[in-house]
């Protein structure tokens, strides 16, 4: 498990594909017992060790995972989130370039468990959710599209149903139309930064993951990182790893 922020609230987590953040029907350990396990071996902690879900990553998808520490935290945490004051940026490489490398996207996503799979409609219906996000192009490679997505609603499957309905589906996302899965089964989408005010000590954090070790990534993160600038407050978060007091 690799930790890339914690203080004494929240720790954040970059969770690897194929990891799931909570229990599932599959019975594989979820990461939020991994998370409590080591922060009761790491500090020694007798009896139940409190962790929250603050929010989840599909299984194929990996990135940026919070989780509190305590339970101040995630009251807090989710009040934000419902607020919509917590920021998450993703990245995605797809196959085929964007024919606008900026743009809106906006509809109506209907969630069906039978299949696990999320449908988009351009007009409301009977169950489905208003669901919007933004999206640009910041990188294209020979082979590949980066794309950074922020969202504005958090819908199961949204940016792989909505990034498939204008023709360029996650890369490895055989279920929204990617026409080859990745060796791993992963889907090439990362939750790439979280972007919050610390619930307790009110301070700008920006939280990052790093992006997978291949070679598509690297090059277009190398791309995209010598044409934009670091996010804002970027560079007034705490140190990424080590208890910080708060």
């Amino acid at each position: 498990m690799e930790v890339i922020y914690e203080d004494n609230h929240i720790i954040a987590v970059n969770k690897r594909p194929g990891e799931i953040v909570q229990g599932d029907k599959t019975g594989d350990e979820p990461l939020v017992e991994t998370v409590r396990r080591y922060i009761k071996e790491k500090y020694a902690k007798p009896g139940n060790v409190f962790c929250g879900v603050v929010h989840r990553l599909d299984r194929p998808v990996g990135g940026v995972v919070l989780f509190a520490k305590t339970s101040k935290a995630l009251t807090r945490l989710n009040e934000m989130l419902r607020r919509g004051e917590i920021r998450k940026t993703y990245w995605a490489l797809t196959r085929c370039r964007p024919a606008q490398p900026e743009a809106r996207l906006e509809g109506y996503i209907t969630s069906v468990e039978r299949n696990n799979k999320s449908y988009l409609s351009s007009v409301p219906k009977e169950g489905a959710k208003h669901s919007a996000l933004s999206y640009r192009q910041i990188a294209q490679g020979d082979h590949a599209s980066l794309l950074e997505i922020n969202l504005e609603t958090g819908r199961k499957h949204q940016i792989r149903v909505m990034l498939s309905s204008i023709g360029c589906p996650v890369r490895g996302d055989l279920k929204y139309g990617d026409r080859r899965s990745n060796p791993d089964g992963s889907i090439s989408l990362l939750a790439r930064r979280v972007e919050l005010t610390h619930p307790v000590s009110r301070q700008p954090l920006v939280i990052e993951a790093p992006t997978p070790d291949e070679r598509v990534w690297r090059e277009l993160e190398g791309m995209a990182a010598g044409s934009a600038p670091s996010p804002a407050g970027s560079h007034d978060a705490p140190d990424p790893v080590g208890e910080q007091k708060a």
